[in-house]
C-alpha cells in the first residue's frame, strides 16, 4: 500500500469536515473493498477516515419501512428480526462470514460494484439514501459503473426501504466471489410492481419488461416467453451475454415464486 493518513471520525460531521480537509481523502466503512483496492495500489488516497466511531449503526422499522445505518455490517442486517425476511435474505447471501460480519450496507450501496446485491434490493423496493446533504432516491442514485449521484465529500449516513406486500431476491452466484452473476429483486407494494436486476450489466438497474408483465399477472408465468435484449448484457469468462439475459428471467421467476 502507499502511506497515508489514517483519522477516526466521531460523527459524519466530522467525518466530512475531516474529509474535506484532506488534499485527497476517503472515507472507509468496513474497508471490505476499500482495503483490497490500497493493497492492490489501485488508489492513492491521501488521507483514509474511518467511519467505525462514527455512530452510523442500527436498524429501526417504523412499520411502514426499516432504515439501517450506513455502518451496519451485512450480518447484522440477516440477523435483525426488524429487518423484513427478503432483505435479510439479500444479506446473507453476501460474500462469506468474513465479509458479512465487516462488509457494510453503506459501503456496498457507495462503491456500486455492477454484481452487488444491496443495489437491486435499493431498486426493487424504492429505498431512499440519506446523506449528510440531502435524501436521494435509488431510481437516482446509481448511475453508472462503479458509480453514484455522491458529490465529492457526500457521505451515506442511512438507506430506508419502504415495507413490501410481497418481496423476493434470487441470484444465480459465481461460486468464487458469490458476487451476482445475475440478480433479480421483485416487490409488489400498493404503489406497484418493481423488479431490478443486478449482475447482467455495468449498473444495477429497473427491469420494465418484467415489472409490465408482473403488473399484469403477478405470476411467474407470466414471464414466459419474454426475451432480454442482449445489447448492453455483460460478457465474461463466467457468461456470455446471451446466458446472463437467459439467467435474468430465470432468477425473476424464481424470485416471484418464492415471494408467494
Amino acid at each position: 500500500m502507499y502511506d497515508f493518513n489514517f483519522q477516526s471520525a466521531s460523527s459524519i460531521d466530522d467525518a466530512a469536515a475531516k474529509l474535506s480537509a484532506a488534499s485527497d481523502g476517503t472515507v472507509m466503512a468496513g474497508g471490505q473493498t476499500l482495503i483490497p483496492v490500497l493493497k492492490q495500489r489501485l488508489a492513492n488516497p491521501s488521507d483514509v477516515i474511518s467511519l467505525a466511531g462514527a455512530g452510523l449503526s442500527g436498524i429501526t422499522n417504523n412499520g411502514d419501512s426499516v432504515t439501517i445505518g450506513a455502518t451496519t455490517t451485512h450480518a447484522e442486517v440477516a440477523g435483525s428480526s426488524d429487518v423484513p425476511a427478503a432483505l435479510r435474505a439479500v444479506a446473507e447471501g453476501i460474500g462469506d462470514a468474513q465479509v458479512r460480519n465487516r462488509g457494510t450496507i453503506g459501503g456496498s450501496m457507495a462503491n456500486n460494484d455492477p454484481a452487488a446485491d444491496y443495489p437491486a434490493a435499493a431498486l426493487g423496493l424504492g429505498a431512499t439514501i440519506t446523506t449528510n446533504q440531502r435524501d436521494i432516491a435509488a431510481d437516482d442514485f446509481f448511475t453508472g459503473l462503479f458509480d453514484t449521484a455522491l458529490n465529492d465529500g457526500e457521505i451515506i449516513k442511512s438507506v430506508t426501504f419502504p415495507n413490501a406486500t410481497k418481496a423476493a431476491y434470487a441470484k444465480f452466484p459465481s461460486p468464487a466471489s458469490r458476487f451476482a452473476l445475475v440478480g433479480v429483486f421483485v416487490a409488489q407494494a400498493a404503489d406497484g410492481v418493481r423488479v431490478a436486476v443486478t449482475g447482467a450489466t455495468d449498473c444495477a438497474h429497473r427491469g420494465p419488461m418484467l415489472e409490465s408483465a408482473l403488473s399484469a399477472n403477478w405470476s411467474a408465468d407470466a414471464l414466459d416467453g419474454i426475451t432480454i435484449p442482449t445489447d448492453h448484457i455483460n460478457a465474461d469468462i463466467h457468461g456470455s451475454a446471451e446466458y446472463r439475459a437467459h439467467l435474468v428471467i430465470v432468477m425473476a421467476k424464481r424470485a416471484v415464486a418464492a415471494a408467494g
